[in-house]
């Protein structure tokens, strides 16, 4: 009797110990590839999203986001265009972080789509170096570091950022913080083109009946009576209450935009940091599927408010940080967004 209860104890402390170790694998993990120049961010071991930086992109971008079931919410085009989706503003890609104005450079707006004659008005990000990625149970860290140059490849701005993602049940979660170090004298200035974004896929769109004029893939203009608006149900709201289109322009703490994709409720929010330059962000979120928050637009997008600037001196930094939040299964309340730090 004695030998079985030890020998039941053993095989108990065991479990005990596989469990443990079971508890304690790591849910948030990475894995770089350097010749695709991207590396995968992997939640249980499914991809989440991709931090990639190809030499096809002005700027590095996180690309595709999914949601925790595998629901993909950003727009396809002009990586791998999806059918049925919009083919405007080839700069759209992604999340990313860049703005409009830098030292009168455009860094927002470049894309393969400029003409060769016209990139000396533009800017470019250029990733540089992966310093940390950091696996774990409740978050993971991955920080980057780029140049912001202009089109000679003269460093303007050094750029630190980093990624913590984390995530529970039906929640995915990006905490985005940029650190911008001047090299040369900065001035950003007022600017609509801005700053943290998303593109989303077309379900997220709101329905449009108007004809619109967008951007084919060469960058020509193209006019389109009446979009296709089959699955598209998106719509805004911010915290002040304001929804839809009347989100546009309002400075805010948090904007969430909410649709139906494949039978899923699924809600994105992007909120922005108290700590920030320009806080709150005026909304730079468009019907036709760019979600933006601007810290940096303000006269342009309300002619009454004070004009923007910031201007920096060489090694002076300004921090960014921003939370996007994606959950799918149920749409966010207010209550859980503004539980959110």
């Amino acid at each position: 009797m004695k030998t079985i209860l030890i020998k039941t104890m053993i095989i108990a402390a065991a479990a005990a110990i596989f469990t443990g170790c079971k508890e304690q694998k790591n849910r948030i993990t990475f894995l770089s590839d350097p010749v695709a120049k991207k590396v995968e961010v992997l939640y249980d071991g499914q991809v989440f999203t991709s931090y990639i930086y190809p030499d096809n992109l002005e700027k590095p971008v996180l690309y595709p986001i999914y949601t925790s079931t595998g629901t993909v919410i950003t727009r396809g085009f002009p990586l791998d265009p999806r059918p049925g989706e919009r083919v405007d503003h080839p700069h759209h890609v992604g999340l990313w972080f860049n703005f409009g104005n830098v030292n009168g450079l455009d860094f927002w707006n470049n894309s393969y789509a400029i003409p060769a004659d016209q990139k000396f008005k533009y800017g470019s990000i250029k990733h540089r170096q992966i310093l940390e990625t950091k696996n774990g149970q409740k978050e993971g860290t991955l920080v980057t570091t780029s140049d912001w140059v202009d089109f000679e490849g003269n460093v303007l701005l050094k750029d630190t950022t980093t990624y913590v993602f984390s995530g529970e049940g039906n929640r995915r979660i990006i905490r985005h913080t940029t650190q911008l170090t001047a090299q040369v004298p900065i001035t950003f200035t007022d600017n609509k083109e801005g700053l943290i974004a998303l593109r989303v896929d077309k379900a997220f769109e709101e329905p449009s009946d108007t004809p619109e004029i967008f951007l084919d893939a060469n960058g020509n203009p193209t006019e389109v009576p009446i979009m296709n608006n089959n699955g598209v149900n998106g719509v805004y709201r911010n915290s002040e209450g304001f929804q839809k289109d009347e989100v546009w322009g309002k400075p805010t703490r948090w904007v969430c935009l909410s649709a139906q994709k494949d039978g899923k409720d699924i809600s994105i929010a992007i909120i922005d940091s108290e700590k920030n330059p320009g806080y709150p962000a005026h909304s730079h979120a468009r019907g036709y599927g760019l979600f933006a928050a601007n810290n940096m637009g303000s006269q342009v997008f309300d002619k009454d408010a004070p004009l923007f600037t910031l201007s920096l001196t060489p090694n002076q930094s300004v921090v960014f940080t921003h939370t996007i939040v994606i959950q799918d299964g149920s749409f966010l309340t207010d209550d859980e967004i503004n539980s959110i730090k």
